[in-house]
């Protein structure tokens, strides 16, 4: 069986292929940029923005998981019309994985609703497919609201609330699909813990015995109740077993 990862230099692409490693699988990537130290498979450059290149990426292969995303410069070309054209390309693939987002059908944000509506699309293909939703990356939430404290403080969103899980632990989730076959919607994959951002960052604090503060602010609107509403957990699906903590520590080590 031969396998196409798209957006192979990203967070959750490059965790895809280090699991694939020794594999039995065949295995072709794709990105627009090569991945380093790629020597275990075969990249083909391509680009959803454009369109290039995406006749051969999907060229011979059996299944794809499609890990290719932009949540902020253009989001929308990507994710849909690009998408869009990914899809009218490959209607020979026997099974297209389709790693999705919890909360994208709850929470008013451009980004979100662009990732539903490239579900509905793949949804209302003939392809074979399984879309499978995760909540936030360990990564994510470290790197958007914990990575910069402004005068020894870390600004956090209020009580918004998370429930971040492990990148390799939903890549392992996604590699898992691959025999499986078509499943269309699944269950989503979430982390071990519902908690707030407050919370997290004052983990952080904890252990890296860091003389930071905490200060939390409520911001107005549906974008902000409906993360402090826990739009983007699912508290049914508690899959994963790396805890944020875990993700913290592994950092220093």
């Amino acid at each position: 069986m031969r396998i196409l990862v798209t957006g192979s230099t990203g967070h959750l692409g490059s965790a895809l292929l280090n699991q694939l490693k020794g594999s039995d699988y065949e295995v072709k990537i794709t990105s627009r940029n090569k991945p380093k130290g790629n020597e275990h498979f075969e990249w083909i450059y391509s680009d959803l923005f454009s369109g290039e290149g995406l006749e051969e990426a999907v060229k011979d292969v059996d299944v794809i998981i499609h890990s290719a995303t932009s949540p902020n410069k253009h989001s929308k070309v990507v994710e849909v019309s690009g998408f869009n054209e990914l899809l009218r390309r490959a209607k020979h693939i026997k099974h297209f994985i389709y790693p999705s987002i919890v909360g994208i059908d709850k929470i008013p944000f451009n980004y979100y609703k662009h990732k539903l509506e490239a579900e509905i699309l793949l949804e209302n293909s003939s392809i074979p497919h399984t879309v499978v939703r995760a909540t936030q990356f360990h990564h994510f939430i470290d790197n958007l609201f914990l990575s910069r404290p402004v005068l020894k403080r870390y600004i956090v969103p209020g009580n918004f609330k998370c429930q971040s899980v492990d990148v390799n632990e939903f890549a392992n989730h996604l590699i898992g699909i691959v025999d499986k076959g078509p499943q269309g919607k699944i269950q989503d994959f979430g982390g071990p813990d519902i908690v707030t951002i407050r919370e997290m960052a004052e983990l952080k604090i904890k252990i890296n015995n860091e003389n930071n503060k905490v200060l939390s602010i409520s911001l107005p609107g549906k974008l902000f109740k409906a993360f402090s509403d826990g739009g983007n957990t699912n508290s049914t699906r508690k899959k994963g077993r790396v805890t944020f903590e875990d993700y913290l520590r592994s950092k220093i080590t």
